[in-house]
């Protein structure tokens, strides 16, 4: 068996560091803050070429890093080795790594753990995350994603034996077959906890809602975890009388969580809906409290709200992208990385307690499609993440819209151009409808747009399923 990329001891430190932090005035917040950020610089400037271009000769300060220009996901990628501060990190031997779904979660060089993005703004990343950042992300998981409020103890809802595993049943609904954080970030975990392996499982939201549904019964999980649309859709089915769960809390992020799905969901499962923020870069950015407000974990990572020119943006105002400094990793440094996501930041203290910063975000908006089922009277839903997927992981197309014009007609719009982007819509075409079919749907019409610009929200990142106007 595989050593995993675990350190206990950078645990036992990083979840000291968190509980004290959780409870710790802002000042000493800022001061953690403050140390950490003067690290990192020290970190890239030493060991990244491409930092160390844009720090200059003279190393600067915490407080001299605003001047820093912003740096995005394409640049990063596309300088690759000059980026990466282990020069063992090869970029093409890593691709090649992450196409392969048998190793998702396997250690690289026996001591990193590797995932992709979505691509969702177009071009996928592909991060790398050493034992001291695993360690961090697992305690802000484990202590602050499971606090009520500072007042009820470390832990709050869940027991520290159900955080283990012991007397649990989790499942995760989500996009498997890619070597996602989450999916990697879980088996990461079943592989060295044996209470987690044994009380934790996946579930891929790409196969039939019916097939779904009876798994979920078969294993009766005591807490889902999934995206927001997938959630709404399984509450249906809850509705229905198919979907016989009841789990205490439903986890969920990825998207973006609006007031009525969450009365939906928790109606229908009749527990608590948590939603959260993370992204690839940094996975456990923000955790909801009992209030419902999303609480940054600003000891350890770094948002800045700004507009389309990279100036601040004032609490209350949304933004027009935010700038992520990623205050724990630092073999792949993100220092003022723009990330694409329209937050707003508001300074008013939260009635939980917490000194932690509130934040609003607004996340992915794509629509969830129905098209007719086999049966007559039936529809099926599509999940927007389910086509994503499919076009990413089977198709290889990041870049695109896909747009229901009637009931049984999708549009697909790709950036490619002429032979190559012709060849993708065939591709895509062929893929999406096996999956509609796979679903239970009635044979769809996909027609395909080449060379096209593909629209983007304000977030900068494209809505890619979506309903006609």
């Amino acid at each position: 068996m595989l050593r995993q990329v675990f350190d206990p001891l950078h645990l036992q430190a990083a979840t000291l560091d968190v509980v004290s932090g959780s409870y710790a005035p802002s000042s000493l917040l800022l001061s953690r803050q403050q140390q950490r950020l003067a690290r990192l610089l020290e970190v890239a400037h030493a060991g990244s070429a491409l930092y160390r271009e844009r720090l200059g000769k003279n190393r600067i300060g915490a407080a001299d890093w605003l001047r820093l220009p912003p740096v995005t996901r394409g640049e990063l990628m596309d300088r690759f080795q000059d980026w990466v501060t282990d020069p063992e990190l090869d970029l093409e031997s890593l691709q090649a790594f992450v196409s392969d779904p048998e190793r998702v979660a396997e250690p690289w060089l026996g001591k990193y753990m590797v995932w992709e993005s979505s691509g969702t703004s177009g071009s996928p990343g592909i991060f790398v995350q050493e034992a001291q950042a695993l360690a961090v992300y697992d305690a802000l998981e484990a202590v602050r994603h499971h606090m009520r409020s500072p007042g009820v103890g470390a832990f709050g809802a869940f027991s520290p034996l159900e955080l283990m595993g012991v007397g649990s049943r989790y499942a995760l609904v989500t996009a498997t077959g890619g070597h996602f954080a989450s999916v990697c970030s879980m088996e990461r975990l079943r592989r060295i906890n044996p209470w987690i392996g044994a009380s934790a499982k996946g579930f891929s939201i790409q196969q039939p809602t019916a097939a779904l549904v009876d798994a979920l019964n078969d294993y009766a999980p005591s807490m889902l975890a999934t995206y927001p649309s997938a959630a709404a859709m399984l509450a249906e089915e809850a509705e229905q009388g198919r979907l016989r769960i009841r789990p205490r809390c439903v986890l969920t992020g990825g998207e973006a969580l609006s007031q009525a799905a969450r009365a939906r969901i928790s109606r229908a499962f009749g527990a608590p809906v948590r939603s959260s923020y993370g992204t690839s870069e940094f996975l456990p950015m923000a955790w909801e409290c009992a209030q419902g407000h999303l609480h940054l974990n600003e000891d350890w990572v770094l948002l800045e709200p700004v507009d389309e020119r990279h100036r601040p943006v004032p609490p209350g105002k949304p933004s027009h992208t935010v700038l992520l400094t990623n205050l724990v990793n630092h073999v792949q440094p993100l220092i003022r990385y723009d990330l694409g996501d329209q937050i707003c930041l508001h300074t008013e203290r939260c009635a939980c307690g917490s000194p932690l910063p509130v934040i609003q975000v607004r996340g992915r908006r794509d629509d969830t499609l129905r098209v007719p089922g086999r049966q007559r009277g039936q529809s099926v839903s599509l999940l927007p993440l389910a086509l994503c997927t499919v076009l990413e992981e089977e198709c290889g197309v990041f870049d695109f819209q896909l747009q229901q014009r009637e009931k049984g007609t999708l549009v697909l719009r790709v950036a490619l151009e002429g032979a190559e982007g012709q060849a993708a819509i065939e591709r895509c075409r062929e893929a999406l409808q096996a999956f509609a079919i796979a679903q239970g749907a009635q044979p769809i019409r996909v027609l395909g747009e080449a060379g096209c610009a593909v629209p983007r929200g304000r977030s900068g990142k494209a809505c890619r399923v979506m309903l006609a106007n």
